[in-house]
Parts: C-alpha cells; structure tokens; sequence
C-alpha cells in the first residue's frame, strides 16, 4: 500500500471517528445504516417471495403489507415527530411520553383498520383475502403491532440510542426471511403477509425490555429530571400544528400505493411495488439524518444551524453517488427480480432517485421547524408538498401510468426545494452571523 493511500485511509479513519463522536452524526448514520441493512434485507425478502409464490399472491402481499402500514401510521409518523421534539427534554415524564404515543397511535390505526375491514368490498379484488373473520383479525392486530413497532424506532433515536435500531432491522429482517421459506408450502395465500407480521410482533418484547428496562433509566441517570418536562398542553399543541402536516405526507407515502392498488391488478403492482419500494428507500435515507437534527435541536437549539449545515454536506455525500448510480444501473437492479420487473419499473425508480437530491434540504428544514416548535409552518409545508404531488400523481396517471408517480414526486419537490431555500439559507448562515457580531463590538 502507497504512503498517500495510506495517509488517506488514516484521515477517512480519523474524520469517521470524530463524526461518531457527534451524536448528530452517529444516530444519522446509525438510522443510515439501518435503511441500507433494511434494503438489502428487502430486496432478498422480495426475491424469496417471488420465487416462491405466485405473481398473484406476491401483489397481494405488497398491497396487504401497504394498506397496513398505512392505517399504523396515521398518528405513529406524528407521534414520531412530537417524540423526536420531545424526547430529550422529557425529564421524568420520558417513560410516560413513550407509553401515549404508543398507545395513541394503536388506538388511531385500530379504528381506522376497522372502518377499512367494514368497507373490505369497496376496495377492489386486491384486497379481498380480508374478507373472512380470521384474516380480518390478522389484519386488526398487525396494525396495532406496526403501530408500536414504528415508534420503537423514534424512541431509540430521541434517547440517542440509534446504534440499537439496525441491529432490531438485521434480527427482524432474517426472522422475516426464514418464516417466509417455511410457509410457502404451508399457507401460500397469506403466507407473505403472516410471513411479515409475526417477527414484528416477537420483537416488540425485547425492543421494549431494552428501552424501559435500560435505556429511559440510563436517559434520566445522565440527564436527570431537572427542569420543567413538557407539559401535556404543549405537546397536545404541537401535535394540532403537525398532524395536517402529517397526514399530508402520509398520504404521499402510503396512500399513493394503496390507490394505485385500486387501479391495477395485484401481478402488475407487484411490479410496480418493487421499484416504488426501492424508490422509498433511497427517499428514507434523506429522512435519516433529519430526524437526528431534530433530536439534536431539541438538546441543544444553540447549535441549531452548525448542526443543519453539518447535516446537509453529510446527507448530500452519502446520496448522491447512491442516486447517480441508480440512475445508471435501475435496470440491473430490478432485472434481479424478473425482466417484467426491470421493463415496468426502470423509469419509476431512476425518477424517484432524482426526486431525493431535492428531498434532502426539505427535510432538513422541516426537522429545524420541528425543533423550534413552529408547528403551523411546519404543517404549511408538508401540506402544500402532499397537495403538489398527490394532484400531479393523479393528473398524469391516465397518461404516464405508474411513472406519473416518479413524475409527480420529482416535481412537486423540486418546487417546494426551490420555494424554502431563501428560508433555509436564513437558517444555515445564522450562527455565523451570530458569530461576527460580538467580534466587531469587542473591536470597536
């Protein structure tokens, strides 16, 4: 090895060890490698269940696990944000905090599953194996268990315990991975679904051990339970600004897929399943390091635009390349899972991978509104961003089928990034600002 590649791989070294000093940082690139371990994961969890079930069944599985997915986060992504704002201020009210948003979000996804099993006919053929009692219950508890299992995630990271939730994803994914193997012959209608759930549900018990057991203890050892904990007003008021919001970008993310559902048979959205999955993935990883920055935003809010402006250069290091080679290799990516596969769903994901560059920055500056409280501009955004996208989607489907979802996310956020720039640079140039001025008193 040459004396330069040698001082190059030390330097990589030395600057990797500082990062994860920060815990901006390493809960960043904890939830980073936590989207990497669930996409490598997935994409050997998908191509088991399509080899091993068929185009049918494999549709229906997607559709299934969406709609769930769907009904467990109609308050859990709210919580999730008012838990990351929280979190480190809680006090002694943390475990407490912990236990209403599960138990709220449980509480919304339930009823919304209930309303959606009543109305089971109305939603196409896709979803008819929800039809009978049994599967109908399956279904109930599989929200509730989502609804917990997605908090768990938020909670870690508000602790800054991030290191814990991709080794949770590699036991879950591998657990997922084997009991779909075992039931292909067992049960191949359904077999997909119950495949996905049952892991979750059995990881609940340990994640929740760790966190309550372990973790909160050592929380309120380290940072004692001093000070004013937010009381249940305030975060009731924050929540009222957030949950449009909310809901709005729920609905890009979920209900997009769900109404799609409606529209083409389960073998086609299988398909177009894949490369929206894969799409996602790569949009989570813009998600990653913002929900760290509001975590550490709510630590220490002096640092505020010091942490964006570190957030912003390391998120935009990791995707691009990720993006450039997506845009390059899509093809070869869902080749993988079939020809059919890579003809349908190329032009989806390489649209979905440009929509991300865009992403980074949004999410950035809605992360510095989370932690500043400003629920109202908070939920102003994110609401005009789900209305850009879901009236573009849906405008152009007729004419770009599924691309017009690749198309409808890669303008809607290309505008929204264009229209909160000025805001977003007023943020990153603050403490520097800040900086000068005391320099130039202290000199005159």
């Amino acid at each position: 090895m040459s004396r330069a590649m040698s001082r190059a791989l030390s330097s990589l070294r030395r600057r990797l060890l500082n990062d994860l000093r920060n815990p901006l940082l390493r809960n960043g690139y904890a939830l980073m490698a936590n989207t990497a371990v669930t996409a490598v994961l997935g994409m050997g969890y998908w191509l088991l269940a399509e080899r091993l079930y068929t185009p049918e069944e494999f549709g229906r599985g997607q559709a299934l696990i969406t709609a769930m997915r769907l009904f467990a986060s109609l308050t859990a992504l709210a919580m999730g944000g008012a838990l990351a704002r929280f979190l480190p201020i809680g006090g002694r009210r943390t475990a407490e905090l912990i236990l209403r948003g599960y138990g709220l979000a449980a509480a919304t996804g339930g009823a919304a599953a209930v309303g959606f099993l009543l109305t089971v006919p109305l939603w196409g053929s896709t979803y008819s194996w929800l039809g009978g009692f049994g599967p109908g219950l399956f279904f109930l508890g599989a929200v509730l268990v989502w609804a917990v299992f997605t908090l768990q995630d938020v909670v870690l990271t508000g602790l800054r315990q991030a290191v814990w939730v991709p080794v949770n994803s590699l036991v879950f994914g591998l657990v997922k991975m084997g009991l779909l193997v075992a039931l292909a012959g067992a049960m191949p209608d359904g077999g997909i679904f119950v495949s996905w759930i049952v892991p979750t549900a059995i990881a609940l018990i340990p994640v929740n051990w760790l966190i309550f057991g372990v973790i909160v203890p050592r929380h309120l050892k380290d940072r004692g339970t001093e000070g004013r904990p937010p009381r249940l007003r305030e975060i009731g008021r924050f929540l009222a600004g957030d949950y449009p919001g909310t809901l709005s970008i729920l609905a890009i993310i979920y209900l997009v897929p769900t109404a799609v559902a409606t529209q083409i048979g389960p073998a086609q959205f299988g398909r177009f399943s894949m490369a929206h999955t894969l799409g996602c993935l790569i949009e989570l990883l813009a998600m990653n390091m913002a929900v760290s920055l509001t975590v550490e935003g709510s630590f220490d809010p002096a640092r505020l635009a010091r942490q964006c402006r570190r957030a912003l250069r390391r998120a935009f290091t990791i995707i691009v390349p990720i993006v450039a080679v997506t845009l390059v290799a899509a093809p070869y990516i869902l080749l993988v899972f079939g020809r059919e596969f890579a003809d349908e769903g190329s032009t989806l994901l390489r649209l979905m991978a440009l929509a991300v560059l865009a992403r980074v920055p949004i999410e950035v500056y809605l992360s510095v509104l989370r932690a500043r409280g400003q629920a109202r501009l908070l939920a102003l955004v994110q609401m005009g961003l789900a209305g850009l996208i879901l009236v573009s989607v849906f405008a152009l489907f007729p004419l770009a089928g599924i691309n017009a979802v690749g198309w409808g996310l890669l303008g809607s956020e290309a505008l929204v990034a264009l229209l909160i720039s000025g805001r977003l640079r007023s943020v990153l140039r603050l403490d520097r600002t800040d900086q000068v001025r005391p320099t130039r008193q202290a000199a005159t």
